[in-house]
């Protein structure tokens, strides 16, 4: 049974689907472009599932990876029992499902059909087994990006291996934005690696249109869902929300906080208060990147200038408020002090031309894969690739016995998130 003809959400209004034909061309082009230069980036080998059947029982669920979806969803590790090949499955039970989270999926499935490209992860392999919702991706060895920060990563990663992740989000923004939609969730948890080096961007739930009766709508105004989750990525226009709304030009901000937090091992805002956090944004103050030890805090004040010569816009007001850990905001596991490193001047620049406060003065998606930063991505192999991932491994199948095998057809939800949730490979939320 389709997902898309399940009763239980027969009532909920569905767009038109020709608006797949209409993007067709172009998905064609950057399909046919992009594997001159960044070979490592297409699709090929073990992240090609179109080939698998759309049967449960030929799925043997390993281990799990994650949750997500208001803890409605559940992510395995599985086999393919005929061909062997791993994958993860995202089991969502529908009748727990809100009417608005159900359009949320909905949304999700269909942009999986519309979009192609690959820095994309969309899946095409959709269907339903009693009132579960099932979902195949290939499988991404290496997890987040967020995940390799905590567990190998912790403070923060090299200039070369940023590049290298934040080129493939890039390639998958550019793609998004002339298709007219932003992305509105740009943050390090949804920047999947696979096991063969390939950068995806997943978190589509978030994506928005722009598209109205045929034409592209300069600005939007609707606010994403889940935004408190989102606070510290979302950009000053977008949390504004007055009348002069915002445009693609909001993924490039959420672009250089990632490479804040890429770099630095912790998230840009994260340890203020909601509030705090929304005054800092709109009176312009940003974060900023530390060529030198911690500090104490009255002497942050004086650093207005970076090592490179590159204004980094750090302020007395945003490194006190962005440096310490507020009382009321929730734990992290990050660290809370980034470790002395030299960053480069060109990858100063890039955060500095990301993090501008008008929208018209950042560079585009398309001019941004032409900076100085991204040099060096072009020069990569498999074996420089791995060298970049170190200490990190790829995952591999468990040896432990399998939590189903194979599954048989049940409304039952997914057995519950274990203590250790938050270690998951991978984050959906």
């Amino acid at each position: 049974m389709s997902f898309l003809d399940c009763s239980c959400i027969s009532h909920a209004q569905v767009q038109p689907m020709d608006i797949e034909e209409r993007y067709e061309d172009i998905s064609h082009q950057f399909l046919s472009c992009d594997g001159s230069e960044y070979t490592l980036q297409g699709p090929a080998g073990g992240d090609d599932i179109t080939g698998l059947s759309a049967e449960p029982a030929h799925y043997q669920l390993l281990s799990e990876l994650g949750r997500g979806f208001n803890n409605l969803s559940q992510v395995n590790m599985a086999r393919h029992i005929p061909t062997g090949q791993l994958v993860a499955v995202k089991q969502t039970n529908l009748d727990e499902c809100t009417e608005e989270e159900l359009l949320q999926l909905m949304n999700e499935v269909l942009l999986s059909r519309l979009f192609r490209h690959p820095n994309l992860l969309t899946s095409r392999l959709v269907f339903s087994s009693c009132c579960q919702l099932w979902v195949l991706t290939p499988l991404m060895a290496y997890g987040s990006a967020d995940t390799l920060l905590r567990t190998y990563f912790p403070d923060g990663m090299s200039e070369s291996l940023v590049a290298y992740l934040l080129y493939g989000v890039l390639k998958a923004l550019e793609y998004l934005h002339r298709m007219g939609y932003i992305h509105r969730g740009v943050k390090a948890s949804h920047i999947l690696l696979s096991g063969e080096g390939r950068v995806y961007l997943s978190g589509l739930h978030s994506v928005y249109c722009m598209m109205r009766e045929g034409k592209r709508m300069r600005t939007v105004f609707d606010m994403p869902h889940h935004s408190p989750a989102l606070l510290p990525w979302l950009s000053p226009e977008l949390l504004r929300q007055d009348l002069h709304g915002y445009g693609v030009k909001s993924d490039i901000y959420s672009l250089g906080i990632v490479a804040c937090e890429l770099v630095s091992g912790r998230v840009p805002f994260q340890d203020m208060p909601p509030t705090q956090m929304l005054l800092q944004k709109l009176r312009g103050s940003h974060c900023c990147l530390l060529d030198v030890a911690p500090f104490p805090l009255g002497e942050l004040g004086g650093l207005k200038v970076s090592r490179s010569g590159v204004d980094s816009g750090i302020g007395e007001s945003v490194a006190t408020g962005s440096l310490t850990h507020s009382t009321t905001a929730p734990p992290t596991d990050r660290p809370q002090s980034p470790g002395p490193k030299n960053h480069s001047a060109t990858l100063h620049n890039l955060v500095q031309l990301c993090l501008q406060q008008q929208p018209e003065r950042r560079p585009s998606a398309s001019e941004l894969l032409t900076h100085a930063f991204f040099k060096q991505v072009k020069r990569h192999t498999r074996d420089s690739f791995l060298s970049l991932m170190y200490p990190a491994v790829p995952l591999a199948s468990p040896e432990d016995p399998p939590v189903s095998s194979p599954p048989t057809p049940s409304c039952h939800t997914p057995a519950s998130a274990t203590a250790d949730s938050t270690e998951a490979i991978w984050d959906f939320s």
